[in-house]
Formats: C-alpha cells, structure tokens, sequence
C-alpha cells in the first residue's frame, strides 16, 4: 500500500475539518469539525506505524489515546454547549461573544461611580 492514499485523504479531512472550524458560526458544527481534525490524525498515525512496520505499534497505541481524548472534549464540549444554550438560548458563536461583551458593559453602566454612592448615602 503507497503511503500517499493515507496521507492525501488524512490532508482533505484535516482541511476540511479546519475550513469549519473557521467558517462555522454554530458551536456543535464546530466540536463536530474539530473531531474530523482528531480523525485526520488518527489515519495519519496509522497508515505511518503501517508502513513504518513498527513493531511495537507506537502509532496506534497513540490513536487510542487520541480517542479517549476526543471523547472526553466532545463529551465536556457539548455539556458547555447544551448549558450555554439553555442560559442564552443561541448556540451562534458571533453572539455568544457580543452578548459577552455587552454584559460585561452593562454591569458597568448599571454601576454608579464611587462619588456617585457617597453623594446618594450622604
């Protein structure tokens, strides 16, 4: 088996994957595209111990790890996800991070300035 079938695919995946990671706005896309990445590396690990012959298997015993990696990240991730959305009720990234910003603002704005206090309890 040549090497370049593996690879060109495991690149395709992998570019894929960051195209929506870059161009999603909504946050499962996202932890979805990003697991397509982890995959682009597992084949590469893979089809690399294959026709490196390793006797020991080094790069599938990586893959496992990077499983186990990916399913703790997606699992943590969608908790994150699925909590966001019930408090804000978007899962937009773009407006996660505006509503961010604005609130940070508004409990400033809400805030009276410390003069402010000691002229109203005076």
């Amino acid at each position: 088996m040549h090497l370049a079938y593996p690879a060109v695919l495991s690149v395709l995946l992998f570019c894929t994957g960051l195209y929506g990671v870059l161009a999603r706005r909504n946050a499962i896309l996202v932890l979805m595209s990003v697991e397509l990445m982890l995959n682009a590396v597992n084949l590469n690990l893979v089809a690399f111990d294959v026709w490196l012959r390793d006797t020991l298997h080094t790069g599938q015993a990586l893959t496992l790890f990077t499983i186990a990696i990916a399913a703790a990240e997606i699992g943590i991730g969608l908790a994150i996800v699925l909590m966001v959305y019930r408090n804000r009720g978007t899962s937009d990234i773009d407006k996660l991070r505006d509503t961010a910003e604005g609130a940070i603002g508004a409990e400033e704005a809400d805030e009276p300035a410390p003069a402010e206090k000691a002229e109203a309890t005076a």
